[in-house]
């Protein structure tokens, strides 16, 4: 196979000058809208409803300080760099600001009158300044007194007081004063900084019988806001908050060591540049235009906000709330039955290929994989890649006990995983002092395979054994996304496995990798050719389909190809989350191809490809990279066949029809690039491809059995 990375120009395609892509950025900001559309749901309970809410915040800040953030700057540096549909850094800002405020608007519209007058129906209040009643008020007053004034630190601003420094993304109050000593100095103002540490939202007094009450800290800061100012009247309180640009600028080059270099970076995100300013409507005019000359934002950059500041901190009253019935029906992850009693997962994988779906069937076997090989007298070595990882990862532990019992463990961390850069140098240190060898990565590759290899002595001599997934080696994460586990002991695949940790780990040369996919050797001009083989088959009048499932597709060689494939009669079904940059049901170009999206109760993770691949097996393929050039060319991508008949029957089967047939959560991508709910007629089943397999592959439980 080819391990070229170079990319090839594209030759124009017939009767098409000019190829039409979704726009990156805009495409994103669809898949937001989608997820908020579950906020609006009737059907979704109504717990989960405020969750989706909160999701829609969270998704905003990280896509404005990566994001947008990076066409700021291109902006600024005067790069027209343009995008896959000829959008320059400009025009992309001007569409991303339209959107992104009437994205907002609906947020706060779906607060307002939708959520907060059901959740008052269930009993459950969110109170505000205007709601309290003059007993609560007192208790407010007093859990100010109490719990939130000894940690508040007034910052006055004037000439001798020098605007403060605003970390990204915390809490803030403004406050306009009047000092009536001092009538002829208007405009007086201070900033109240709201330490990480206080809860975001408050239990208005917990102990009483009757609705449950809530008011956000904000507002109780803003009552009592004068307390900090005496012998001053509060003219005005209104909370703010600003992100930043949180990217980390690098040169892995000219850094020495790439991980005091990520802690020192981490350290500049804090004095990030400013990139949006989220602030409560009504703030005085000229106390605005203070704020803004020192974040250094355009007006286009800031949005008012009808409502509480960062709807990303509902995200934790589903689990402050006791009420099962307006959550999700619970579901125990089913067992590994490849496992049978007394046996160990090595003994399993001896028998055949083991594949699992998560989160519908238990993540533990993964965890078993690694623990296991940590006690187990038979096993030399491990090796294992870390992306992303719980706090409290297992995977981590055991990999240290390893070390501890004499094994060689080798962790290769990425520590350029984004926003989990500080939870991997932690983890990488504590694995360093315990004595596993740790490799930070690779110069100019970010590590996003997820792979572990064990080398076990048996009756036959040493044997490999891998595990090679689509999701991180996140026990917390693997509850909540979709993802495929593959354990194998097939000497063709664990060889390559071998040689691709060498490869990563040393300076030799890359392998020729024969059955695994590999980012940036091998994955895309394979991908190129199998979609070609395909065109090739349906010109000649034989059958030919693609069937994908990834995250994301914005890679414009791959898309290319696509439109060429279905111009030749290619029956192409894609099942794309987020990011499109390919037009479906274009006449002539791309008629014959249809994209879903599902959005749903738990994140949709797996990369699953099938090329039908006519007179020859069809080709079936899972792994960990998206249709992106970052993860064709900038990162390393593991991409595994299945060649076990039983699996590839579940995949075919079991898997793929169920997925496209998804009528309640999926919606099609239209060339207009709207999202439509696919059409139900009467005699249609209705069908959820996440319930259809938390009911055939999980148990479903009563809260009680949950313990």
């Amino acid at each position: 196979m080819a391990q070229s990375t170079r990319k090839k120009p594209d030759p124009a395609i017939p009767g098409h000058c000019k190829l039409p892509y979704f726009n990156r950025e805009l495409s994103w900001l669809s898949f937001n809208r989608r997820v908020l559309d579950q906020a609006f749901r009737q059907d979704t309970p109504l717990l989960e409803r405020l969750k989706f809410l909160a999701i829609v915040s969270s998704n905003l800040d990280e896509f404005f300080e990566i994001r947008v953030a990076g066409l700021i700057q291109q902006v600024d540096s005067d790069v027209q760099e343009r995008s896959i549909d000829g959008l320059g850094p400009r025009e992309q800002l001007r569409r991303i600001h339209s959107v992104v405020a009437s994205l907002v608007e609906d947020q706060y519209r779906c607060w307002h009158e939708t959520l907060i007058p059901e959740f008052r129906r269930e009993r459950i209040a969110f109170k505000t300044l205007e709601t309290l009643t003059k007993r609560e008020k007192a208790w407010v007053r007093r859990y100010f007194d109490r719990e939130i004034f000894p940690v508040l630190t007034p910052l006055a601003i004037d000439p001798s007081h020098p605007f403060p420094q605003i970390g990204n993304k915390t809490l803030n109050v403004m406050v306009a004063l009047d000092y009536p000593d001092t009538p002829d100095v208007e405009n007086r103002m201070a900033i109240l900084p709201v330490p990480r540490i206080l809860p975001r939202i408050v239990t208005l007094i917990p102990n009483q019988p009757g609705p449950s009450r809530f008011i956000f800290l904000s507002e109780v800061i803003k009552l009592c806001a004068g307390k900090l100012f005496p012998g001053c009247r509060v003219l005005s309180a209104k909370a703010f908050r600003i992100t930043r640009n949180s990217d980390l600028y690098i040169d892995e080059e000219e850094a020495e060591n790439l991980l005091k270099t990520i802690e020192e970076e981490l350290r500049n995100l804090r004095r990030g540049a400013a990139v949006r300013l989220e602030i409560e409507e009504g703030v005085d005019d000229a106390l605005f235009k203070i704020l803004l000359d020192h974040v250094d934002l355009p007006k286009e950059y800031v949005f008012q906000i009808n409502g509480p500041i960062n709807l990303l901190r509902l995200m934790g009253l589903s689990d402050a709330i006791d009420r099962p019935d307006l959550k999700y029906k619970p579901f125990i992850p089913g067992a590994n039955t490849a496992v049978l009693p007394g046996e160990t997962i090595y003994d399993a994988i001896d028998r055949g290929d083991i594949l699992l779906q998560h989160p519908y069937q238990s993540f533990q076997s993964v965890i078993d994989f690694v623990s296991g090989a940590a006690t187990d007298p038979s096993v030399y070595a491990i090796k294992q890649t870390l992306y992303r990882t719980s706090g409290d990862s297992p995977i981590v532990a055991a990999l240290i006990e390893a070390s501890q019992n004499g094994k060689q463990v080798t962790a290769l961390i990425e520590l350029k995983a984004r926003f989990d850069e500080a939870n991997n140098i932690q983890w990488a240190r504590k694995m360093e002092e315990a004595g596993v060898q740790v490799v930070y990565g690779m110069v100019g590759l970010k590590v996003h395979s997820k792979c572990s290899l064990v080398v076990r002595r048996g009756p036959e001599g040493l044997r490999h054994y891998a595990h090679l997934g689509t999701g991180n080696y996140n026990p917390k994460t693997a509850r909540l996304y979709t993802d495929f586990s593959y354990f194998t002991a097939r000497e063709h695949i664990t060889r390559e496995v071998a040689y691709l940790f060498n490869t990563m780990t040393g300076y030799g040369r890359p392998h020729e990798f024969r059955h695994l996919l590999i980012a940036p050797y091998n994955l895309h001009s394979e991908i190129q050719r199998m979609i070609e083989t395909e065109a090739r088959n349906a010109r000649k009048g034989l059958p030919a389909r693609i069937i994908l499932q990834v995250n994301s597709l914005i890679d414009r060689r791959t898309i290319n190809n696509l439109y060429r494939a279905s111009q030749a009669g290619v029956k192409i079904e894609m099942t794309v989350r987020g990011i499109c940059g390919l037009v479906p049901g274009v006449p002539g170009l791309s008629e014959t191809i249809r994209i879903h999206s599902i959005v749903g109760r738990l994140l949709e993770h797996p990369r699953v490809l099938y090329f039908e691949n006519h007179g020859q097996e069809s080709s079936i393929y899972l792994g960990s990279a998206d249709w992106m050039p970052r993860n064709f060319f900038r990162r390393i991508e593991l991409v595994f066949p299945l060649e076990d008949p039983e699996l590839r029957r579940r995949i075919i089967e079991d898997f793929l029809p169920v997925l496209w047939n998804d009528n309640l959560d999926a919606k099609e991508l239209q060339s207009t690039g709207a999202y439509l709910p696919i059409p139900i007629n009467e005699d249609d089943e209705r069908l959820s491809a996440q319930s259809h397999f938390i009911s055939t592959l999980a148990r479903r439980v009563d809260s009680d059995d949950l313990g």
